[in-house]
Order: C-alpha cells, then sequence, then structure tokens
C-alpha cells in the first residue's frame, strides 16, 4: 500500500512531528532532524531574512529523506507562495492570516487550476526536473502540499471560523508569542485570555476538520499542546534549543557537578 502523504495524516487527526529551523542551516540539518524523529522541517523566512535562493538550496539536502520541506514565507501574497512551491516546498506557513477573503486567496495562490490560480512551471525542483503528464504533476502537487495559516493576531482570532472553513486551508497553527502581543498580554501563555483564544482555535480547527499546528519549545509545553489537541507539533526555535544544550554541558562544568 502507498504510504500517506503528510498532508493527508496531518487532515486525518494523526500527529505528526517537526522542527523549525531559523539560524542554523545546513547539509547536514535534514538528516539530523529525521535522525532525531522529524517528518517534516519548516525554514523560516519571515524573521530571518532568509532567501528563496537559500531555501532552495536546503530543500535539495532534503532529497531523498523520509522529511517533508516547507516555508514559512514572509507574508501571504503570490509571489511569495507560488515560488515557493516550484523550489520543491512541501507545504507552506503563512503568517498573520485575518480573514476569509485572504485565506482563500492564500488557497488561489498555492493550487493550480480550476481550484486555484497557481501558474504551470514543469521539469523544475518542484517535480525533481522530471517529464510527464502535466495533468498528473498538477494532481499530485495539488494533493502533497499542506497549506497552514497562522492565527496570532486579535483579527484572525475574530475571524478564525471563517478562515477554518475554507477548503484548501489544512492547518490553523496557533502563532503563540504574537498572539498574546495582539492581545495586550505579551508573553503571558497562562493568562485566562490567551488560553480562551487557544480553546476558540482548537474549536474551529476540530469542527472542520483541519491540523492544529504549535511549535514548542519544550517538551513540556509539547505535552501540553499535544493533550489540548495539537496533532502538528514543531521543535523550536533551533538557535533557542541549540544554547540550551550547550548551556546545560557547560554550566554542568562551571558548577562542579
Amino acid at each position: 500500500m502507498a504510504r500517506k502523504s503528510l498532508r493527508q495524516r496531518v487532515l486525518a487527526g494523526e500527529t505528526v512531528l517537526g522542527s523549525m529551523m531559523f539560524e542554523l542551516l545546513g547539509p547536514a540539518i535534514p538528516q539530523l532532524l529525521v535522525n532525531a524523529g522529524a517528518e517534516y522541517v519548516i525554514y523560516d523566512m519571515e524573521h530571518t531574512g532568509t532567501s528563496l535562493e537559500t531555501i532552495k538550496m536546503q530543500i535539495s539536502y532534503c532529497r531523498g529523506l523520509p522529511i517533508a520541506p516547507m516555508a514559512r514565507v514572509p507574508r501571504g501574497e503570490y509571489h511569495f507562495l507560488a515560488r515557493a512551491l516550484d523550489i520543491g516546498c512541501h507545504g507552506v506557513m503563512v503568517p498573520m492570516v485575518e480573514s476569509e477573503a485572504q485565506a482563500r486567496a492564500i488557497v488561489e495562490a498555492t493550487h493550480y487550476p480550476p481550484r486555484g490560480r497557481r501558474g504551470a512551471a514543469f521539469g523544475f525542483a518542484h517535480d525533481d526536473y522530471a517529464g510527464g503528464d502535466p495533468k498528473a504533476k498538477m494532481r499530485t502537487a495539488d494533493a502533497r502540499t499542506l497549506v497552514i495559516a497562522q492565527i496570532e493576531t486579535e483579527r484572525g482570532l475574530e475571524q478564525v471560523e471563517a478562515i477554518a472553513a475554507v477548503d484548501g486551508i489544512d492547518v490553523l497553527w496557533v502563532g503563540h508569542f504574537d498572539l498574546t502581543n495582539f492581545l495586550g498580554i505579551p508573553g503571558q501563555f497562562d493568562n485566562p485570555i490567551y488560553v480562551k483564544a487557544v480553546d476558540r482555535i482548537v474549536t474551529a480547527g476540530r469542527k472542520h476538520q483541519k491540523g492544529l499546528g504549535f511549535m514548542a519549545a519544550s517538551a513540556d509545553w509539547a505535552r501540553q499542546y499535544k493533550k489540548l489537541g495539537f496533532n502538528m507539533l514543531a521543535a523550536g526555535p533551533d538557535q533557542a534549543l541549540f544554547e540550551a544544550g550547550v548551556r546545560g554541558i557547560l554550566s554542568s562544568v562551571e558548577d562542579g557537578r
């Protein structure tokens, strides 16, 4: 039997695990992530200044490995979304999705006709530079492409039910820090306002059978959000995890342990 794609598993409610990469990029990273149990990697373009050319190189390191490369684009605009897919991303994460209209535009940009308005270029990175039937390629691409909408503003929260109802939006991803910022409670993740907001997002996702995503900075956070119903969990940010690992070793020497 054919192995289910990452997108199929996410939409079926299965737990899928991965990592978000911001600063630590290189040819060894995808294999190290696979060794660590990651099934996907999301490379950040929003906060790091990373270019599409750099992302394309990172994707090439994923070839032949059981890991799905994706990118968080700076904004949900066609020239970011379609180009990220053309260079080989299996999906895209879109920050600050705030309306049904915006969600529909994102779906259009990430899918081929008749469902969407993505432009066609075959024999490139996204289809492994191979020949073949264009119709089959478009069907394969549309079935593979995972579209993640980040709910991380008060406007997005207000419209989360309408966003979740859009066919083609596959995952609602809580942008927890920005969400607290826009709710006027920066970094207060135990605040009842934030807790209620997360519950609203989970409810909308479950109602419309969407995946639910979250980046966890610790094992405790990962377990907590898994219990809340989140099934697409990522470890990150990479630089903080790396620093914590190094500090744990060096501090043990300094403390004489």
